[in-house]
This record gives structure tokens, C-alpha cells and sequence, in this order.
């Protein structure tokens, strides 16, 4: 595809928010391409604080496209920033109709879905097995001919003034700057079906409590209050609940980055820890590991593929039963975090922990 000097370029980013951090290295890619290029992205209003701070992009467009009138805003929007170059990275016929509506410049995109008549070029891919998906996001830079960065590595980013807000919320909390934190991160905007039981979490917390001093960060998002309830409930050590009223997701950022260990279940909070650093446990059963399998030197999935039923991509269990999740013990995720942190304080002479 020959794209010379485009004066504006636009990203139709991700629908969820770990999508939106794989597809990162797309964005160090165009701008590292394009250098003198006017970049805009679109995103759902929930996520845009993800890229926050990131220094991909020179005006951002937030939408709620799901509504009729939602769906026009942003084909206005689209029209009114006029660019020469959309790079379509949600799967939707949607996604493509309304930039082809708004006349976006060049389209480019994932042939499939039945929307290749409204795009001008992009992958189409030979089959859909399953593949992680900043690799599948990069293929569309791939097909454009464009030099890639020296790292494909997600990345994020957050202002000292939000590390500063941070800090502030924890101390508030009681928490002491040079204190040993445990992120735990028990929902999913997916579904149910994604979630390890809030007795599980609390167990757990107990046993890293005890074997590691550490304070325990409850990490939740809207709709997610029960699930804190629960696990506060049935947990005997003191948990430390930031939920959405709390902490957005540009908050998040930094809170994570304190953390010396995430235990997360397969959702986005998982991949902020893979950008910056930080090691994680993700607990799996419903979805494929092949989607999220990148960049994982820093992470141990636990999921059990010997059951008949996985993955099935459900946002509810269908059988009732979720024995995927259950069949995931806690002891199998306190020995996978501890072995994280035994290697973290192994690479860094100057962290030790109390492990027993």
C-alpha cells in the first residue's frame, strides 16, 4: 500500500480496554512513521483515560457509538477532522461503516466481517485461529509497509501529578510509601464467567498477608461492588477497597505500578501490568490463552485445558457449574505469585521479601 507524507492520521482504537493497551505498539508505529502527521484517535469514552499521558496522540475523539445518535456524532466528528488515513482496528462493520460514512481518507483494516467493500486495504487473513492480538493489530502496519518500532511491547503512561494523586489515595489509606502492595483484581467487564469466587480472593490475601507483610489492594470497577462486598466479608486480614468511585482507569496507571505483584482475572487490569512491568498472575478459564499469549516473561497464566468445556467464550457460565475458575485453587495462584516474587527479589538485590 503506498501511503506518502499523510497530513492527518486517524485510529479507530479498540473496543475494550486490555485491546486497547496490545494495540499500543500500533500507535509507537505511526507515530514513529509519520512523524509530521496530525494523529487522532477514537475511543469509547470509558477507556479514554488508558492513553492518558501517551504521547501518541495530538486529539482524541470519545464516543458512545452503540447509540443511533452516538453513531452520527461520530461520523460528524470523523468528517469534520477529515483525515487522509484510518486505521480501523476494531473487527465491527460498524466501526467501518461510520468512517466510510464521514469520507476518512484512506481505510485500512481486518478484511472480514463482510466489510472489505469499505476499506481500501488491509489483512485478510487465511484463517481465524486464534492469535494474540498485538500481533494481529500490527499486521495492519505490517501490510502498510511501515517500519516498525524498535519494541513491540505495549507501553503506558502516567504524569507525575497522577503518580502524585496516587500516592495521596494510598497514604490516605494508611499505606506507607516503601510498604509491599498485592493488587487484586476479582472483576471483568466481560462477564461473569471470567471471575475467580470472591472467597478464593480473600483466602488468598490471607495467605500473602501472612507470608509477606504486604498490604492488599482491592482494585473494582462499576458494577463491581458486590464482588469488593464479598471479598471483604469473608477475608480475616484488612483489605484495601479502591473502587470506581476511587479510581478511574488513568488512576489506575500508577496504583499498579506500585504494586509488586497483580493477581488479576483475564481482563484489562492484567494487561496495564504487562506494559508497566509488573509481575501477574491471570487467572483463566473461559477464553483462549493464544489471544493474550505476548509478552508474558513477567506473567504465569494459570487455567486448566484438560476440561472439555474451555475455552468457550461465554460471558456466563453456561453449565452452571464455572468449574473452570474453581478448578483454580488458591494455592495455585498464592505458589505462582510467590514464585514471581521470589524471581523479581532474585533479578533485584534490593528488594527482599519476608516470603516463607
Amino acid at each position: 500500500m503506498n501511503i506518502q507524507d499523510p497530513k492527518t492520521v486517524l485510529v479507530y482504537c479498540p473496543n475494550w480496554v486490555g485491546d486497547v493497551v496490545m494495540a499500543t505498539p500500533v500507535l509507537d508505529c505511526l507515530r514513529d512513521n509519520f512523524p509530521k502527521a496530525r494523529l487522532v484517535g477514537v475511543i469509547r469514552e470509558y477507556a479514554a483515560g488508558v492513553l492518558d499521558d501517551g504521547p501518541w496522540f495530538d486529539a482524541l475523539i470519545t464516543c458512545r457509538e452503540r447509540h443511533f445518535k452516538g453513531f452520527w456524532r461520530l461520523v460528524r466528528q470523523v468528517r469534520r477532522v477529515g483525515p487522509d488515513l484510518s486505521l480501523i482496528l476494531p473487527n465491527s462493520f460498524r466501526s467501518a461503516l461510520a468512517l466510510t460514512l464521514a469520507g476518512a481518507g484512506q481505510r485500512v483494516g481486518h478484511r472480514r466481517n463482510g466489510r472489505s467493500l469499505l476499506l481500501h486495504a488491509g489483512p485478510r487473513l487465511p484463517d481465524r485461529r486464534p492469535r494474540p492480538m498485538q500481533d494481529y493489530y500490527f499486521e495492519i502496519c505490517r501490510r502498510m509497509d511501515l517500519t516498525p518500532p524498535s519494541s513491540t511491547k505495549p507501553r503506558l503512561f502516567f504524569s507525575e501529578e497522577l503518580r502524585g494523586r496516587a500516592e495521596a489515595l494510598l497514604a490516605a489509606r494508611g499505606v506507607g510509601r516503601n510498604e509491599l502492595l498485592l493488587g487484586l483484581n476479582p472483576g471483568a467487564k466481560f462477564g461473569s464467567s471470567k471471575c475467580w469466587p470472591p472467597e478464593y480472593f480473600a483466602e488468598l490475601a490471607e495467605r500473602f498477608r501472612a507470608a509477606f507483610g504486604c498490604r492488599v489492594l482491592l482494585f473494582t470497577g462499576p458494577g463491581e461492588a458486590e464482588i469488593a462486598r464479598a471479598i471483604r466479608r469473608q477475608c480475616r486480614e484488612e483489605v484495601i477497597d479502591l473502587g470506581p468511585e476511587d479510581v478511574d482507569l488513568a488512576l489506575l496507571k500508577p496504583l499498579i505500578r506500585r504494586c509488586a505483584l497483580l493477581v488479576s482475572n483475564d481482563t484489562g487490569p492484567r494487561h496495564y501490568a504487562v506494559a508497566l512491568g509488573v509481575p501477574v498472575v491471570v487467572l483463566m478459564g473461559p477464553t483462549d490463552p493464544a489471544y493474550t499469549s505476548g509478552c508474558l516473561d513477567k506473567s504465569l497464566v494459570l487455567r486448566h485445558s484438560g476440561l472439555d468445556c474451555v475455552p468457550c467464550h461465554q460471558k456466563q457460565c453456561p453449565l452452571g457449574h464455572h468449574r473452570c475458575m474453581r478448578s483454580i485453587t488458591p494455592e495455585d495462584a498464592y505458589q505462582a505469585g510467590k514464585a514471581l516474587l521470589e524471581d523479581a527479589a532474585a533479578k533485584n538485590p534490593f528488594v527482599a521479601f519476608r516470603g516463607q
